[in-house]
């Protein structure tokens, strides 16, 4: 995709449909019908289930099959989507990896060093806290602004 489509599909990937594209992605190569998705997501109507995407079928993001069905077609990361990654049906924050490297890290650390007698060992620590402290905040924060 050129960086003029990624920037039409960013700035119409808000509110319900973003919710609703958030939603597909999830499903993965699952496809989903109108009322599913409404019912799902908790909209007022069918209708604006089908608005909403057919504004991603538009965008090309999604394909619909020949009983109705959507389906991802495309997965982008523009604008919030870009600090998530896809594993399975699962939308996990990018920090949590480098959280759980650090704390790994960290009790590594403690369990190899169990007495700190240097000043460089202390260092060491205290950089080792301060990054997974850091990383799960930013963890946490992104996973408590995902839209679903």
């Amino acid at each position: 995709m050129s960086a003029l489509d990624l920037q039409k599909i960013e700035a119409d990937l808000k509110g319900n449909t973003l919710l609703i594209y958030w939603y597909i992605i999830r499903k993965g190569n699952e496809p989903t019908g109108v009322r599913e998705v409404q019912r799902s997501l908790d909209l007022s109507s069918p209708s604006v289930a089908l608005h909403h995407l057919e504004k991603l079928r538009a965008l090309g993001l999604l394909e619909k099959s020949l009983i109705g069905e959507y389906s991802l077609k495309e997965e982008v990361k523009v604008g919030f989507l870009r600090y998530f990654m896809r594993l399975g049906r699962f939308m996990l924050p990018r920090h949590l990896f480098y959280a759980v490297f650090f704390t790994t890290m960290l009790l590594s650390y403690l369990i190899i060093y169990p007495n700190l007698v240097s000043i460089h060992q202390i260092l060491a620590l205290i950089f080792l806290i301060s990054a997974t402290i850091i990383t799960w905040y930013e963890t946490l924060r992104t996973s408590r602004e995902a839209p679903f």
